[in-house]
């Protein structure tokens, strides 16, 4: 199947966009990610953590990231997701829209959702082509059978595939609290074997999480994922701002612990479903007890479920503003 190489979108989409970049200010395109966040008082742990966060979209939000896109760093990485539903095109344009507003595309390789070599070589091939990337997030995907010839990340990877596309950096999955239908020894056999291969390839690796609620769930995890000899730096997954009812059925989707004690620690209660619960409690739990000398290099990694704008709002009013 090849590819149609689409352009950016138009009409409202298309007029979105310019309207960001004239928001934008041009001296900030240099910046580096490492100072782009800096309110007066912000706790230097929480700052430490915050400033090279990361975002994520599916192929439908390209009108939310344009409206988003003044609130948010020049250069932050942007994941776009690989769901079942959408197209590759519809893929790509989004990643060509993520790189046009100045930010970094971060496409995801779903391993078992790919029907073919010839898709995932079409899918590089445009990519890298039309678009310029250098990194890419590789996961096994959800469906319990291979749709074509990729079994899980790992083959993808050993594949050759990613080097031809000239991406130098490669994210993996991390699971804080377990995978539902994975036990822990293989998780971990399978972290090691994804960055063993990685590293022969001379790939730069980067860990990002399932979104968790627990903070020390999380730091346990890291502690013992360093023990183990992984050094790679590690993107925590978090929810963004949304209902207490939106975490609840996203949490029981993808099998993070959502209990009433955990979400209480959190900041939201499971009997007001409707109200809205951020992620400041756990960023600042984060912040507080973690020791770089145990947990190693670590930043946050956003998941809005949806919502982009209030995501971005969210980061820019709680921990600077990103665009002024």
């Amino acid at each position: 199947m090849k590819l149609a190489l689409e352009r950016l979108p138009s009409g409202r989409n298309r007029s979105l966009i310019k309207k960001s970049r004239k928001t934008r200010n041009p001296e900030r395109q240099s910046d580096s990610i490492g100072s782009k966040l800096a309110l007066p008082g912000q706790d230097a742990p929480i700052l430490d953590l915050v400033r090279s966060f990361s975002l994520e979209m599916t192929a439908k939000d390209v009108a939310s990231l344009a409206d988003a896109a003044p609130m948010i760093p020049a250069g932050t990485p942007i994941s776009v997701t690989y769901l079942p539903g959408e197209t590759m095109p519809a893929r790509v344009a989004a990643a060509r829209t993520v790189k046009s507003l100045g930010f970094v595309p971060v496409p995801h390789i779903s391993a078992r959702r790919i029907p073919s070599k010839d898709d995932l070589v079409d899918f590089l091939t445009v990519l890298d082509g039309e678009i310029g990337i250098d990194r890419a997030f590789v996961i096994a995907g959800d469906p319990p059978a291979p749709m074509g010839p990729y079994e899980d990340a790992l083959a993808v990877i050993r594949s050759g595939l990613l080097d031809r596309a000239g991406i130098g950096t490669v994210g993996i999955s991390g699971y804080p609290e377990g995978h539902p239908d994975i036990g822990r020894e293989k998780l971990d056999q399978a972290m090691k074997d994804k960055i063993a291969a990685l590293a022969e390839q001379g790939k730069r690796v980067e860990i990002m999480t399932q979104f968790a609620f627990d903070a020390d769930a999380i730091l346990d995890w890291l502690a013992r994922i360093r023990r183990d000899g992984v050094a790679a730096p590690v993107r925590i997954g978090l929810p963004g701002p949304a209902s207490v009812g939106k975490l609840i059925r996203f949490a029981a989707r993808c099998g993070v612990g959502a209990s009433a004690r955990v979400m209480v620690k959190y900041g939201a209660s499971i009997t007001r479903l409707l109200s809205t619960a951020g992620p400041e409690h756990l960023i600042e739990s984060l912040a507080r007890q973690r020791d770089p000398a145990i947990h190693g290099e670590a930043m946050l990694h956003f998941y809005p479920f949806g919502a982009l704008v209030d995501t971005a709002r969210f980061i820019r009013s709680h921990y600077g503003d990103a665009c002024e």
